[in-house]
């Protein structure tokens, strides 16, 4: 038993040892550079500003407690940028299976619930009342053309049907969405 905390000591002085060599042989401002240029690419990789400070303090402490791994007389900032796109793949593929679940039903569905929301589906009910509403009080000859452009009839489908020149159907159709706007103001703000 003394034998292993022996050989334990030693190897944990060891391991302080190199990292201590490690540190020496990288100067302080040579990784304040390596830092800051290591930021931008964080910032590209997350979108956010404080995920970027994360990730760069993240790959940071891999960087030290992986010392062991980075061979002498190799690219230090290639190292660690590929410590950052490695930790940040990661991170990613960890946030997307933890914000999807497996429907254990026959057909095993992959579902994503991050942006999962129920609505009140009465609110929808009045809305769509109030805009037929709105429709049937418009004067047929806005009416017709109105509906029909909604229905996804060309202009000039309208003007060939309802037998009047294409102008009269543009114009007919703005006038009827502007006083369904009108109507409808109450809705403008949602």
């Amino acid at each position: 038993m003394l034998s292993n905390f022996a050989s334990t000591k030693k190897e944990i002085s060891y391991q302080l040892f190199k990292l201590y060599t490690v540190m020496a042989t990288l100067n302080l401002n040579t990784l304040d550079k390596i830092a800051k240029s290591l930021r931008p690419f964080a910032l590209r990789l997350t979108k956010d500003a404080d995920d970027a400070d994360d990730l760069l303090q993240e790959t940071m402490l891999k960087a030290f407690t992986n010392h062991e791994k980075f061979a002498d007389g190799t690219n230090l900032k290639a190292w660690l940028y590929t410590i950052m796109k490695n930790t940040f793949i990661t991170n990613y593929q960890r946030d997307q299976r933890r914000n999807t679940f497996i429907d254990t039903t026959e057909n095993m569905h992959f579902l994503n619930n991050s942006n999962h929301q129920t609505e009140n589906l009465v609110n929808s009910t009045f809305v769509m009342e109030d805009i037929n509403f709105a429709i049937d009080r418009l004067e047929d000859c806005y009416r017709d053309p109105f509906i029909m452009h909604y229905r996804g009839f060309k202009y000039h489908e309208i003007a060939d049907r309802l037998s009047i020149p294409i102008g009269t159907v543009k114009n007919r159709i703005h006038i009827a969405r502007k006083e369904l706007k009108d109507c409808l103001m109450q809705y403008s703000n949602k």
